[in-house]
């Protein structure tokens, strides 16, 4: 038995086994390991049960661990250990290893559960734990200290979309890979809602590692290479400016490729929502309960500006808020 590190929400151990299938036992925590105080029931453990029952059925099925059992009084699950050897993505991408074949299927893995699962209102219809673990921590306490109008307008509009189900924490640190396998973990926080929210919290990651690795501003940082042959991106979408046809950078065009490979569009003002979730995540993942650690002071205050004036004037699309965050770093 060993208990797994990583992850401020739960407490994993890993069980090894002679002969059957290795398993990890999870329970979720009352108070979050973070800096600042951030509470949630543990009963949310329940909530992964029932996506790991659901979700394999929404999309390919090696893309999610089997559950084995689940412990209604202790609000634990067990389920399928991931065989080794295995890699983190996020890890992978902090380290330099960015393919976009991974891109790609996180995008497209993303868009077949928004789009199967619109008859699932009623049993992910509860979302007090999406409120308690991204709502409340992410947009309401980064309000306290700017953008008020901003937030309330996004959080009601968010609470009032009913659309497809939504993981709530779609992020690389939640995604192993198994040699051909990408396996989605952490389903904690998944609700029937606003799919918006998981391409603009996606979409922070990508930019937020973007801004990290690849700022000319940071003195000795390593040119960022990408691995594999970058694919060649289609053209702007209609619409898009002049500014988001500039070559980009490797980890701003992973940003580009994973909208264009999600390639769904489940109501008509959606892209706009995206941009605006995107730019949210941003803020409250430098302002949040649960800041980005791999983010310096420097840094989180960069983010912060750059962000901060966009949201007056928010772009229209996805590809000129990327360009226009990208122009807004190199002006700090």
């Amino acid at each position: 038995m060993k208990v797994l590190a990583g992850g401020v929400s739960s407490r994993t151990v890993l069980i090894e086994r002679a002969g059957p299938s290795s398993m990890v036992l999870k329970q979720s925590l009352p108070k979050l390991r973070v800096a600042v105080d951030w509470f949630s029931s543990p009963e949310r453990i329940h909530r992964e049960a029932l996506a790991l029952r659901w979700f394999p059925t929404l999309a390919q099925k090696d893309a999610f661990t089997e559950l084995y059992f689940e412990d209604t009084e202790e609000h634990l699950i067990a389920m399928e250990a991931v065989p080794q050897p295995h890699a983190n993505w996020k890890t992978m991408l902090l380290d330099g290893d960015l393919r976009m074949g991974h891109v790609r299927r996180f995008a497209e893995l993303l868009a077949t559960l928004h789009r199967n699962s619109a008859g699932l209102r009623e049993p992910f219809a509860d979302k007090s734990f999406f409120e308690t673990l991204r709502i409340e921590p992410y947009y309401r306490y980064t309000a306290q200290r700017a953008a008020a109008d901003f937030f309330a307008a996004l959080i009601d509009d968010t609470l009032a979309t009913n659309v497809s189900i939504v993981h709530g924490d779609y992020s690389p640190k939640n995604v192993l890979i198994h040699g051909s396998r990408m396996v989605l973990l952490d389903h904690e926080v998944a609700h029937f809602g606003d799919p918006a929210f998981d391409v603009g919290f996606a979409m922070a990651h990508f930019l937020s590692k973007a801004h990290h690795l690849q700022n000319p501003g940071v003195v000795g940082r390593s040119p960022w290479t990408a691995r594999d042959a970058l694919v060649t991106l289609p053209e702007p979408e209609p619409g898009a400016s002049e500014l988001a046809r500039a070559p980009a950078p490797p980890f701003f065009e992973a940003a580009q490729f994973f909208w264009q490979s999600y390639a769904f569009v489940p109501y008509p003002d959606f892209q706009s929502r995206c941009v605006r979730h995107s730019l949210a995540c941003l803020l409250a993942r430098v302002w949040g309960r649960s800041p980005l650690e791999y983010l310096g002071p420097g840094e989180r205050s960069r983010q912060a500006l750059a962000v901060l004036a966009l949201i007056p004037d928010a772009p229209a699309n996805i590809p000129d808020m990327i360009a226009a965050f990208e122009k807004e770093l190199a002006c700090r």
